[in-house]
């Protein structure tokens, strides 16, 4: 029996024979978020052309309407924003509901405006870390923290100065809300990475017309500087797809014998692809077509193919990179010859770090036989996986689809009790899986 992607109730994803096809990854949101910013603040229409429609996304697009921006919606993905140009946005008249990403960025855009905005959502990670680059430019902030949720008061400056700030801990949301706020600082903002963060800020703004120069920066950081007040006009965006999103069919086509398919239009931006690079070290066969780039953004559609994966040492130095991808990385390496080793991975102190516990959890319930040595999590593997495992235990969306992936190249495959946090957070995620053959059924 077929299961809906919105039921929640335990489910199971299978395969009869080797995925095989072609098809599109979801659309990248942290692209579409920046598409619809600069729309905001530049002159003229800027028309997005795959524009991800989660509701995060479309929470951006409330926002900009909120702050005077036209934004019209021709067909799905299809948009067009007619912007407002900096210095020149409307106070907000009620609370502006925002979450995740994208409510960061529109913090930085109020707060290098004149006027006074509310935001209310949930908690984001750092928050105060973020406010305190934006007080620093001139603006105010009140924070009321619940335990679930929280509201902003945020009054901001006309004139936002011209900082030079150090960001310590790889966050790229704070960099690029100190960055949105300093277009309208009648000087150079400068931003300072201990360690470098995708620069998808830095290139959407390039392709929109602004002055943004950047350089090394210590050993793995990066310095960032931006003129402030350009001229921004609006300008057609191409939004490619979400490597992230893409690497559950990358991983459950290697794992698969028979195997070859093909992905679409994938940002291979080269902060955002360390988990590709690593599968491509254990000998994935990754092959990149048609190289080419959209706004600035490098792009390319890939063919993956089954292969024979062999455990290798990943550096910890790689963990930035790969960022959220580790559970699916344990994925792979249940399915390599030999010895894992992903050095640092369980002494993660980030977002990813209870989503990669809840992985191990899994792995030992299917079956996966690993160990934790200091600081390292080891896989030992001989290529085979019983699988069979019902994960009972509330699981992170990514903890969830990687341990189906799991399932689909194991014995027996895996069930997760709760589907309902896929729906959720990745609805496109069985659409994309089921264009190459996977079949998702209620277990």
């Amino acid at each position: 029996m077929s299961i809906s992607p919105t039921v929640q109730r335990p489910m199971a994803a299978r395969v009869r024979g080797p995925l095989r096809g072609c098809g599109r990854a979801p659309r990248d949101q942290s692209i579409s978020h920046r598409a619809l910013i600069l729309g905001l603040l530049a002159t003229g229409e800027s028309r997005i052309e795959g524009l991800a429609e989660s509701a995060d996304v479309l929470g951006t697009v409330a926002a900009i309407r909120a702050f005077g921006a036209r934004a019209l919606r021709h067909g799905p993905g299809d948009w067009s924003i007619w912007g407002c140009g900096i210095g020149s946005l409307l106070a907000p008249v009620a609370p502006l509901e925002v979450g995740g990403i994208g409510g960061q960025l529109i913090m930085g855009i109020a707060a290098g405006h004149g006027f006074e905005a509310t935001f209310t959502g949930a908690a984001a990670p750092r928050l105060r870390s973020l406010l305190d680059g934006l007080v620093r430019m001139g603006a105010e902030a009140n924070v009321q923290a619940e335990p679930e949720r929280c509201l902003v008061f945020l009054r901001g400056t006309p004139e936002p100065a011209p900082i030079d700030y150090l960001v310590s801990r790889p966050c790229a949301a704070l960099k690029s809300a100190i960055l949105l706020a300093g277009l309208n600082s009648p000087g150079a903002v400068t931003v300072r990475e201990a360690w470098a963060t995708a620069d998808h800020t830095e290139t959407m703004l390039r392709h929109f017309g602004a002055e943004v120069l950047s350089k090394p920066y210590g050993q793995e950081g990066r310095k960032v500087t931006l003129r402030g007040r350009p001229d921004l006009r609006g300008t057609p965006v191409h939004v490619p797809g979400d490597p992230s999103a893409a690497a559950y069919a990358v991983v459950a086509a290697l794992i698969v014998p028979g195997s070859d398919i093909v992905i679409e239009d994938v940002s291979l931006n080269p902060l955002r692809i360390g988990l590709l690079m690593t599968l491509c070290d254990m000998g994935a066969q990754i092959d990149i077509l048609k190289p080419r780039q959209a706004n600035g953004e490098d792009v390319a559609d890939l063919r993956v193919r089954h292969s024979v994966l062999r455990g290798i040492e990943v550096p910890a130095a790689r963990s930035r990179a790969i960022g959220d991808g580790y559970p699916l990385l344990a994925t792979a390496a249940a399915f390599a010859q030999g010895q894992m080793r992903l050095c640092g991975a369980a002494e993660r102190s980030d977002s990813a770090s209870p989503v990669l516990v809840q992985m191990v959890a899994g792995l030992a319930q299917a079956g996966v036989p690993h160990r934790v040595e200091g600081s390292d999590l080891i896989i030992e593997s001989d290529g085979r996986v019983s699988g069979g495992a019902c994960i009972s235990a509330p699981l992170d969306p990514r903890a969830a689809m990687s341990l189906l992936v799991l399932g689909l190249g194991a014995r027996e495959p895996v069930t997760v009790a709760d589907s309902g946090t896929i729906a959720t957070n990745f609805p496109d995620f069985h659409i994309l899986m089921s264009t190459f053959g996977t079949e998702f059924e209620a277990a």
